[in-house]
């Protein structure tokens, strides 16, 4: 049997706050098959974000492995896990992260500055990207003249400059309204059917109906449905008592 696209095994990460520890992830295990698009649950403070960004080497754990493709990336250097960064994941942030002073386009382009491409060639991938996502005609404004959707596809395309196979989501329609959250997750959609893996952590509930597969994290572990279902009814009911 083939080995899974991410394998990930007793991943613990641990934040020293001073006089005492936070344990943001407690030792999860889980593996992602390729070619599917997964959502991951769960209330503010469970990890689920911190899990995200340790798969997207933007930080490292405590503890536990994670494999993706073959590739434990907990074992990476730092000039290796750039290189993972820019050939394998694409990362979407909550808040877009956009360079205010660069136009849109000039935003989707600037990751190849590290891949050594011409500024033509950049500029070319960028603006196909620009299109693919629906904006070719706001190319060349700057981001405090497009709406936080539009932010968001432009954010979506930076992700996807290198052409990468993973695509991490940060809860992608945060920030967003209803109708414009909905236009991001039928894109994200669509780059799964393109043929790509894609996680995503979120609180929105509609996200569900596009994903092949659900995960549920409480207090940094992997839990069923049922036992989430069953803290967000006890959490929903403590607010309301607490409410009266």
């Amino acid at each position: 049997m083939p080995e899974p696209y991410i394998r990930i095994s007793g991943l613990r990460r641990d934040y020293n706050m001073g006089h005492f520890y936070v344990h943001a992830l407690a030792g999860v295990d889980l593996t992602v098959e390729k070619n599917t698009f997964t959502v991951i649950m769960g209330p503010s403070g469970s990890g689920k974000s911190t899990l995200l960004y340790l798969l997207g080497g933007l930080d490292r754990p405590s503890a536990g492995s994670i494999q993706v493709n073959g590739q434990n990336i907990e074992k990476l250097d730092e000039n290796e896990l750039a290189v993972y960064r820019r050939r394998t994941a694409g990362f979407i942030f909550q808040s877009f992260n956009l360079i205010a002073s660069m136009t849109a386009v000039q935003n989707v382009a600037f990751p190849l500055r590290f891949a050594r491409i011409g500024h033509r060639q950049r500029l070319t991938r960028a603006n196909e990207l620009m299109a693919k996502v629906g904006l070719a005609d706001r190319a060349h404004h700057r981001p405090t003249e497009l709406s936080g959707g539009q932010q968001q596809r432009v954010a979506i395309a930076r992700s996807l400059i290198n052409d990468p196979q993973l695509i991490l989501a940060d809860e992608p329609t945060g920030n967003l309204d209803t109708t414009s959250g909905m236009s991001i997750m039928h894109l994200l959609a669509d780059l799964h059917r393109s043929g790509r893996t894609v996680l995503v952590v979120t609180h929105d509930l509609r996200m569900k109906h596009f994903a092949t597969h659900h995960l549920y994290l409480l207090d940094g572990k992997i839990v069923s449905e049922a036992e989430y279902e069953q803290a967000s009814s006890l959490a929903v009911e403590s607010a309301s008592q607490e409410a009266i």
